[in-house]
């Protein structure tokens, strides 16, 4: 039985620490994740590629049997992108960002803001991105246990992320906001805040969209 039946507060684990407070709350779009983390027009592509050599080299059973096994393909790969729609959630709050994950296994990440050393926004199409953040000294999570929603092929030093949200601009700017409360960030980042850009430094170190 899952974990997730639980919750004080919906995408957290326990009740919010004295004086927090949620100030954005969201989860990857089950149709950007399987185009932009599973990556399936490279796989339709290659179906596509692979049904016309079929078709040439064995003919059309060979060719149907290659479709076939695209298709049967697509539905995995899609039940798994909105198996992590139904079971993710992203919590902001003025102190920290939840990641309540998995799709077979239940975790909680919990990052404090305090934590973050830099942050990278990466929109995509249809008003949705990612942010990628990096974390100072060496975190104590691993690439198996974070993907999808960890940058792609970051096996040593993966890279949390929130992956194909809506609206990621606006989520940057509360991000920026509430990390400036707890940290400090470079008075140039107040030029860049409203306009989704990344910011350096945050802390002297890193960079923080905004």
């Amino acid at each position: 039985m899952s974990d997730f039946q639980y919750e004080p507060i919906r995408g957290l684990n326990g009740d919010l620490l004295e004086g927090e407070t949620v100030l954005w709350q969201g989860a990857p779009d089950w149709k950007t994740l399987i185009r932009s983390a599973l990556h399936v027009r490279l796989l339709g592509i290659y179906i596509a590629v692979m049904t016309v050599y079929g078709m040439i080299e064995s003919g059309p059973v060979t060719a149907l049997i290659v479709i076939i096994s695209g298709f049967v393909a697509l539905a995995l790969f899609s039940a798994f992108a909105i198996g992590v729609e139904k079971t993710s959630v992203y919590t902001l709050t003025n102190q920290r960002l939840v990641l309540r994950i998995g799709v077979a296994l239940d975790k909680y990440v919990n990052i404090p803001l305090s934590q973050i050393d830099t942050a990278d926004l990466k929109m995509l199409s249809g008003d949705h991105g990612n942010i990628m953040l990096t974390l100072k000294g060496k975190p104590k999570m691993g690439y198996a246990m974070l993907w999808p929603h960890a940058r792609s092929l970051r096996l040593i030093s993966p890279r949390p992320m929130l992956r194909a949200i809506v609206e990621p601009k606006n989520v940057a700017q509360l991000m920026f906001h509430a990390t400036s409360k707890l940290q400090d960030v470079a008075p140039a980042a107040a030029h860049h805040a409203s306009s989704g850009a990344n910011v350096r430094p945050v802390s002297g170190q890193g960079a923080l969209p905004a």
